[in-house]
């Protein structure tokens, strides 16, 4: 799975995503948290000014206040909410505190107020502010101290870490999807690029288009550039392949002669060793020739489609003319109408092969059937000995001589298989009904047989 490029994209992007939601989430968290002891610092300041703007000392030294801040929870005891004044004659503190105190104040001057965490009253864990201050008329300084609890901040915090945690949860599965629609979109022209590559593979003239994405160009240019070396090696390779298999067929006619001499002058011996050999070299340059026709239709434009019923009656005729053939009973059975998605010098040279090769080893009846399926299908049949079904890939095998897989077939099956696999299609080898082989070749459905 991580071999996709894709899923390592999406992968990569749901985890930044997910790490920069969470250090968000812990961030937000903490400046919530601080946000709301800022608040609650600054309403204890404004109590504390309230208190400080109603303190009085009285001659004894003991504070004195007109009137106590209006804050409910300051009446009721253990609230969470406190404040005390106190000078060393005396203190007074808020009804919420009830027997408790406030701490001893710690680093506390009149400058300004100081704030504290610390443990307070009740077991609670408190926010104290502090200061000292010095009313008016008055010869000592009185210290002001108010507390909130922390308990509730907390709690304020854990509803806040929820509730966001949950939105960013949501947040994370829209930009998730945000980030597949963008690597989708990246993709697609790599998509564009690989079906343009199956179309080289189709058709090695074919050439990748230059309109890309900036990034894709180089890759699209060394494709067309590799595609262009292939095509220029392979065709210099056919070229030298065909040239020598022609060559050679001038020498081999020139042993058949000697040796049909050799026959003559009764050297029968000889003459059967040069005619093996010059057998096997036929064969030799018959299966190069058929596999440099191969790579000539693979070169070639698709897109052809041939009538088949004439061409395969004319082959018949010829067949039926030959020694093997004129003692066998052909039978047709193609449409008028039946069009093949191959080109018409490439069916001639298809059904040639299988048409001769079930004729050289047919005891009396070979039939030929068309069938509009998918592209279109041709079946030859014979009742000749067949091929054992372990024998199958054998007989098949490219450069193979096919008369040596056990059953008397000759190289046609071979030269036929190598044609149907340039022309994209697929040759089938089965049992025939009328007790020998039957050779199958089928074409995939294309765009010009699915509007016939």
């Amino acid at each position: 799975m991580l071999r996709s490029l894709r899923v390592r994209l999406l992968l990569g992007a749901a985890i930044a995503i997910f790490l920069a939601l969470a250090a968000a989430w812990v961030a937000m968290t903490v400046l919530f948290e601080r946000h709301v002891e800022h608040r609650i610092e600054a309403d204890l300041i404004r109590d504390g000014l309230q208190l400080a703007a109603a303190l009085s000392v009285a001659p004894d030294g003991t504070p004195v206040l007109e009137h106590e801040p209006g804050d409910s929870r300051f009446f009721d005891p253990a609230s969470g909410l406190y404040w005390q004044v106190s000078t060393p004659q005396g203190v007074l503190n808020s009804r919420s505190l009830w027997d408790q105190h406030l701490p001893e104040p710690k680093n506390v001057t009149s400058l300004e107020w100081q704030n504290r965490i610390l443990a307070g009253p009740f077991n609670q864990q408190v926010l104290l502010v502090e200061r000292f201050i010095r009313p008016v008329r008055a010869n000592t300084d009185v210290l002001i101290q108010l507390a909130h609890e922390q308990r509730s901040l907390h709690e304020a915090r854990e509803e806040f870490g929820e509730e966001l945690a949950l939105f960013l949860a949501i947040l994370w599965l829209i930009l998730s999807a945000a980030a597949w629609a963008q690597v989708e979109l990246g993709l697609r022209p790599l998509r564009h690029v690989r079906n343009e590559v199956e179309t080289l593979k189709r058709n090695p003239r074919e050439r990748m288009t230059a309109v890309h994405a900036t990034e894709i160009e180089p890759l699209t240019r060394a494709i067309n550039e590799l595609a262009d070396a292939r095509e220029k090696d392979l065709s210099r390779a056919r070229r030298r392949a065909a040239d020598l298999a022609h060559g050679l067929k001038t020498p081999l006619a020139a042993l058949a002669a000697q040796s049909r001499r050799a026959r003559e002058a009764g050297a029968r011996e000889a003459a059967d060793g040069l005619d093996q050999a010059i057998s096997a070299a036929t064969s030799a340059i018959e299966g190069e020739l058929a596999r440099s026709r191969a790579a000539a239709i693979r070169a070639a434009p698709s897109g052809n489609t041939t009538i088949a019923q004439p061409l395969i009656e004319s082959l018949v005729g010829v067949v039926e003319k030959t020694e093997f053939g004129a003692r066998l009973v052909f039978e047709v059975n193609v449409a008028e109408d039946l069009r093949l998605p191959v080109a018409g010098e490439d069916l001639l040279e298809i059904a040639g092969a299988l048409i001769e090769n079930a004729a050289r080893y047919a005891r009396r009846r070979v039939r030929v059937t068309g069938q509009a399926i998918a592209g279109g299908a041709l079946v030859v049949e014979d009742d000749g000995p067949g091929i054992e079904s372990e024998k199958v890939a054998e007989v098949l095998m490219r450069g193979g001589r096919l008369d040596e897989a056990g059953s008397g077939h000759g190289l046609g099956l071979a030269i036929a298989n190598d044609l149907v696999d340039a022309t994209r299609g697929a040759l089938t080898l089965l049992r025939s009904e009328l007790g020998g082989l039957k050779v199958t070749v089928a074409w995939p459905a294309t765009d010009l047989s699915a509007s016939r």
